[in-house]
């Protein structure tokens, strides 16, 4: 199948949207044709993938898409390479390990600075109600008033952040920020010459939110401009097909291993503890992260996908590399949690359709929208 076959891609999301601010990101780089499509996109989706959640993709061949990462990967299998995932086993599953890690983990710090912030849930509480709802037939403060509560609830309070953790959540922007400058003052992208699937993982939280919101693009300027300059850097990135494919470093960087330490003790413990309190049919959890105790957390089935996924493309590594991808994940206590609970069943894509089918009914956390 040619990529001239499916575009122009038809992309229903918002322009503040986390997720939507990813795939454009990918899709700019790939220089694949789309379209924006804001109004009443929530519906859209909801009609066509199942579930309202952003982005949703209508191809021009009449499928629709939804997720992300899954999104990116089947579009990567219909182009010439080289892929944004890279070819190496082991620094593919690296790259999606901070991949997921940037779209779970950042999207709670991202929310918090959004909403929390008066300047920022003003200013972007306008946005959405003008973008998203100019067909409700209701006053706009009271739209703007609505989408704020509804946005905390389920994003921020729902999720964990609360006057224990703030502090905490605040203090895991400004640790990625410190550790992205120091990996970005020796190269232009998270793996080397070219941005990978690690680099729009990242970018999600680091464009439309932390970027762009006044109260974290603020302390991103002032603290980290080098990854203020990497935000502009992916966006305006492009894969010309003239010139040699620029270099990736070799294997896994021990300039990562300050991230994967964090990974290991934040991330990748929620997702033990999110699978374990679904696999024992709680609809809440509390799990103790850095000494910090987030209490009432919605248990999330997607997460628990998330959890499958990272263990499938483990086990997709060679054998004889294996050993010494376990032998990291052990060193950055991300191999416990990762395989903690024996048996995963988030009962999402049971017959591996993603990102085509009808999206499962969630929570409302964790999707990647």
């Amino acid at each position: 199948m040619s990529i001239e076959s499916i575009t122009p891609l038809r992309v229903y999301g918002l322009e503040v949207s986390y997720y939507t601010g990813k795939l454009e990101a990918y899709l700019r780089y790939r220089s694949i044709p789309y379209e924006r499509i804001t109004e009443r996109s929530l519906g859209i989706a909801r009609e066509h993938v199942g579930v309202a959640q952003m982005p949703s993709v209508a191809l021009s061949d009449g499928r629709w898409m939804s997720d992300t990462t899954p999104m990116i990967a089947w579009l990567e299998a219909q182009l010439p390479g080289p892929s944004v995932i890279p070819e190496d086993a082991v620094q593919a599953f690296f790259a999606l390990l901070l991949e997921d890690y940037g779209d779970e983990w950042l999207w709670r710090p991202a929310m918090h600075y959004r909403w929390h912030y008066a300047a920022d849930s003003r200013l972007l509480s306008r946005k959405i109600v003008d973008q998203l709802t100019g067909h409700v037939p209701l006053p706009r403060p009271l739209k703007r008033f609505f989408v704020r509560t509804r946005q905390r609830t389920l994003f921020t309070h729902g999720d964990g952040v609360d006057s224990v953790t703030l502090a905490h959540v605040e203090e895991t922007y400004r640790k990625n920020l410190a550790w992205m400058s120091d990996v970005l003052g020796e190269q232009p992208f998270l793996l080397g010459d070219r941005p990978t699937i690690a680099d729009f993982g990242y970018f999600g939280s680091m464009f439309r939110h932390f970027g762009m919101d006044p109260t974290p693009s603020t302390i991103m300027r002032e603290e980290a401009p080098a990854v203020y300059a990497w935000v502009a850097r992916v966006w305006n990135a492009r894969r010309s097909t003239a010139a040699p494919p620029a270099a990736l470093r070799d294997g896994v960087p021990e300039s990562w291993d300050p991230i994967l330490d964090e990974i290991g003790a934040t991330h990748l413990t929620h997702l033990a503890a999110n699978a374990e309190a679904l696999g024992e049919g709680r609809r809440h959890l509390d799990v103790e992260i850095q000494g910090v105790p987030y209490r009432k957390l919605r248990t999330s089935p997607y997460r628990v996908w998330c959890l499958e996924q990272l263990r499938r493309r483990f086990e997709e590594i060679p054998q004889p590399q294996r050993e010494a991808a376990r032998a990291r994940l052990e060193a950055h206590g991300c191999w416990e949690p990762l395989w903690r609970k024996e048996t995963l069943a988030s009962g999402i894509d049971p017959k591996a359709e993603a990102p085509f089918g009808r999206g499962a009914s969630m929570t409302g956390l964790g999707r990647k929208r």
